[in-house]
């Protein structure tokens, strides 16, 4: 059917894929450092108490002591390129580019801060794709970060008269290709020490032991992809929880208790594995990295590393272009 002169220009049908990761403040200072937090803190996902007792607690002592420090950490890890945790997701989006056909368009997002997900999910449907993928990037579901991510998404949806038809990515903490792809970065990390640890945490991020008791399937997610990936590394890894805030009783054992234990047993040389992490950030390089070093070293331990996350690594990449593949059958034809 031939169009009318007037018709606006149509483009081709394509398809998105949409990374989404958590968030970063755009810089490592404490302004933006408390922009970030002020969205991130102000989520219900996030914080599941009364808006009315949560909001003086944010805005009246959260957002007047935290970010000054929170800017210090982010300060030790910062580098050219900004936040490591949107520079690396923006190297993984830009390592799959063309890796699913040529009508594949692949970009990324944060759920909080730029480039915001509403934006870039709009911007996909703007270049044509009348399908989109998105696809957070927690290997374990969480209603704090798997649910928000794809709230946002569907909020954005709610705004747009001709919505593209949306698919989300399934938490992919058992799948074979995240545990091998683990296993295969984890024992060349472990190869490349000047020591043979004692043991090798597994350290998560932690959640407050209530979402466990409301039925987020989180800590069950972790244990099973610490099992796993220890039953593929033939030995038993010690699963630990860090980032712990607030009085809240949260999920243990603590990833900073149990580095101020181990040298007093007897374990002076670990290594530290973050399987719930798709991408080094501040939680691995500054938490663990340095603090949980200081901790270890300070309690008396002699040998202390933290392993990479599988990051931009070819084989992270071609761990997501395995299962992202998967989610898109039927849209897209084989690269």
């Amino acid at each position: 059917m031939t169009q009318p002169l007037d018709h606006p220009a149509v483009p081709t049908a394509k398809v998105g894929v949409l990374l989404t990761n958590l968030g970063t403040p755009d810089a490592a200072d404490a302004g933006a450092v408390r922009r970030y937090l002020a969205e991130f803190l102000s989520d219900p996902r996030v914080i599941e108490i009364p808006r009315l007792v949560w909001k003086p607690i944010l805005h009246g002592i959260i957002l007047r002591t935290r970010p000054a420090k929170s800017a210090h950490a982010y300060s030790q890890v910062w580098t050219e390129d900004g936040s490591p945790l949107a520079a690396i997701t923006k190297a993984q989006a830009a390592a799959l580019q063309g890796a699913f056909g040529p009508d594949v368009i692949v970009d990324y997002a944060m759920r909080y801060g730029r480039p915001a997900l509403g934006e870039r999910l709009r911007a996909l449907k703007e270049a044509g794709c009348e399908r989109i993928l998105v696809a957070p990037l927690y290997p374990q579901y969480c209603a704090a970060t798997t649910a928000t991510a794809n709230d946002a998404a569907f909020a954005e949806l709610a705004l747009m008269r001709w919505q593209p038809a949306l698919r989300t990515l399934p938490p992919y903490y058992d799948a074979p290709e995240h545990i091998d792809a683990l296993k295969q970065s984890v024992e060349a990390s472990l190869a490349g020490l000047d020591f043979e640890p004692q043991a090798v945490l597994a350290s998560f991020h932690g959640m407050p032991q209530r979402t466990l008791e409301f039925g987020d399937p989180y800590h069950c997610h972790c244990r099973k992809t610490a099992r796993l990936l220890g039953a593929a590394l033939g030995r038993e890894l010690t699963i630990t929880f860090q980032s712990r805030f607030g009085r809240a009783k949260w999920l243990e054992p603590a990833t900073d208790k149990v580095l101020e234990s181990l040298p007093g047993k007897g374990v002076k040389r670990i290594a530290i594995v973050a399987p719930g992490f798709s991408a080094d950030c501040v939680e691995t390089l500054e938490e663990l990295a340095i603090r949980g070093r200081e901790t270890f070293v300070a309690a008396g331990g002699t040998h202390f590393a933290v392993l990479p996350c599988l990051n931009a690594s070819a084989v992270g990449i071609e761990m997501l272009r395995k299962i992202l593949w998967r989610e898109l059958a039927g849209w897209a034809d084989a690269a």
